[in-house]
């Protein structure tokens, strides 16, 4: 990196943590900490939602996620905008009406505190671990591509959020929301431009488009059944749904950025510009990704996109074997941009033919990927060989001008410290709101300001410590959702119990949820060890049905018991 990039880089970050101590200083209740006094508007809330979810791995995975995948991957959004509407009608009022701090509140006040215990343990569970994911998601990718020490990453991006979401709140955490968002979008905006200027001189924007189509990047739609496939139109409106559902209605994360809402009103319309919004924003990363991949096909690109996995083979005793594939591959990426300029120029009948050749060199390319993934392995059993979350960041590095370059990583690591900072910001009030208040009542308004500041402060150490000792396995940006789905959909029934099933009651309720929580992750555990075949999305839609039902059958075993 340049001196330009290290002072656009760090004059980014600097400006943004200073902003948001400068702006939220003098906290004087919980209710400004926790709430930010309630004076957000729509816009705020909904970029600070938006900001919350959109994490540094959804900048650095979704668009490697695209690159070897192609545009499937939109469809786990599709639930979203459906969720939104629900929580705009059922949660957004309830809670305003209630005045709560925290979704867990409403628990206690419809079951008993052992339910309201219970789910917030479970949110502060996959909440804390999912912090620590998004610390260590940028950290270990930068540390791998610019040699820069992890733990040391770690530290620093932990810190610099720690200091404004302790000293400012909620209000720090939805003020700096808005300078992030505005430093993330301009970012993704000029590197799309810049893939497009990359591309040679014949090749359009629409030819761009037809080439990821003819190499079966742009199929956005899969209406199958079929198991095997993670991500369709289905999992996405069922499962995506539910995952929705848990994660705005009843993840504490989301639920305090739009109750510092001035209003019912202003929360429901940072939501509807939430859903509005969301499915798109998806949909442009997943494209880049899908340019980064047209502009490889007529440049050069690594067998394997983690550098230190490359580095790993090409210093064993495999390194002949490695250096043989590559040059396997430059001839096939030859083949393949002589084929890709004749299929520009190619009439309608030409082109049918020459798709077919495309999609034999891929097969091949694949193949190759492959051989590469196995000669890598074998120098080095523990490294990573899924480089999804390194295909933008290597194309970042190696083709973006001085200048551009610090705004793109400005970009990625304020990502990372939005979504960390509402994780903190979330956690620390559930620790203090429904643990330490709900069991230490009487104490005056300052000390239990003071005490949530204390625990966000520790929630921050957590996350840190998660992030140095966590290990990188598959792509960071469906690990997220795998946490996620293990405990959400278990939530989300309890939610939905207390909101519409009148007749259960709290012991169903709490029994129910334990029973359900065991089941859910033995399923991900067989489907982990490939025992079973379940997209992680379906988790969500079996937890919430589980807990339901099992709740509804012993409360109605009880009530005849009793008769």
């Amino acid at each position: 990196m340049s001196f330009i990039d290290w002072i656009i880089l760090l004059g980014t970050l600097a400006f943004i943590v200073g902003f948001g101590i400068y702006k939220t200083r003098g906290n004087k209740s919980v209710a400004d900490y926790l709430k930010g006094g309630n004076q957000a508007n729509w816009w705020t809330i909904g970029l600070s939602v938006m900001a919350t979810q959109a994490s540094a791995i959804t900048f650095l995975s979704t668009p490697g996620q695209a690159f070897h995948s192609g545009m499937g991957f939109v469809q786990f959004y599709f639930g979203l905008p459906i969720a939104m509407v629900i929580i705009c009608l059922v949660f957004i009022p309830l809670y305003h009406k209630l005045k709560v701090f925290t979704a867990y509140e409403y628990l206690e006040s419809r079951f008993d505190l052992k339910t309201r215990t219970l789910t917030a343990i479970f949110f502060l569970i996959q909440r804390g671990l999912a912090a620590g994911i998004t610390i260590f998601a940028p950290s270990i990718i930068l540390s791998a591509v610019l040699g820069w020490n992890l733990i040391y990453l770690n530290v620093i991006i932990g810190i610099l959020v720690v200091v404004y979401t302790v000293s400012g709140g909620t209000k720090a955490v939805s003020i700096t929301q808005k300078q992030q968002m505005a430093v993330i979008f301009g970012g993704m905006f000029i590197a799309f431009l810049l893939i497009l200027n990359l591309l040679p001189l014949d090749v359009g924007f629409g030819n761009a488009v037809e080439i990821a189509g003819v190499n079966d990047k742009m199929k956005v739609l899969d209406f199958s059944f079929d198991l095997n496939n993670r991500y369709t139109v289905w999992t996405g409106l069922i499962g995506g749904t539910f995952l929705m559902l848990s994660y705005f209605g009843t993840d504490q994360s989301q639920v305090q950025r739009y109750l510092s809402g001035k209003s019912v009103r202003e929360s429901q319309m940072g939501m509807i510009m939430n859903g509005l919004l969301k499915v798109p924003m998806q949909f442009f990363i997943l494209f880049i990704g899908i340019m980064v991949f047209v502009f490889y096909q007529f440049s050069s690109s690594p067998l394997n996109f983690n550098p230190a996995a490359e580095a790993d083979v090409l210093n064993s005793e495999f390194a002949a074997e490695y250096l043989d594939l590559q040059a396997e591959k430059e001839i096939l990426e030859k083949d393949k941009e002589t084929l890709h300029l004749q299929f520009i120029d190619a009439n309608e009948g030409a082109k049918e033919a020459l798709a077919v050749q495309l999609r034999e060199l891929n097969t091949e390319e694949v193949a190759l990927r492959d051989r590469a993934k196995e000669l890598i392995r074998s120098a080095n059993p523990q490294a990573e060989t899924n480089d999804k979350d390194y295909v933008f960041i290597h194309f970042i590095l190696n083709n973006l001008p001085i200048g551009l370059i610090g705004l793109l990583l400005a970009a990625i690591l304020s990502a990372a410290m939005s979504s960390t900072a509402s994780e903190l910001n979330a956690l620390g009030s559930t620790t203090a709101i429904d643990l330490y208040k709900r069991n230490r009542p009487g104490r005056d308004d300052k000390h239990y300001l003071n005490m949530s500041k204390w625990f966000t402060l520790l929630w921050g150490i957590i996350a840190i410590l998660v992030a140095c000792v966590a290990n990188l396995f598959e792509n960071l940006i469906e690990l997220v959702n795998i946490i996620g789905s293990i405990f959400y959909g278990n939530i989300l029934g309890v939610f939905l119990l207390a909101f519409f099933i009148k007749f259960v009651k709290s012991q169903a309720t709490f029994i129910a949820a334990i029973i359900t929580q065991i089941i859910v992750v033995v399923i991900w555990y067989l489907d982990k060890i490939d025992f079973i075949n379940l997209p992680y999305l379906w988790l969500n839609a079996i937890g919430c049905i589980l807990v339901m039902g099992i709740a509804a059958i012993l409360q109605s075993s009880t009530s005849h018991s009793k008769q």
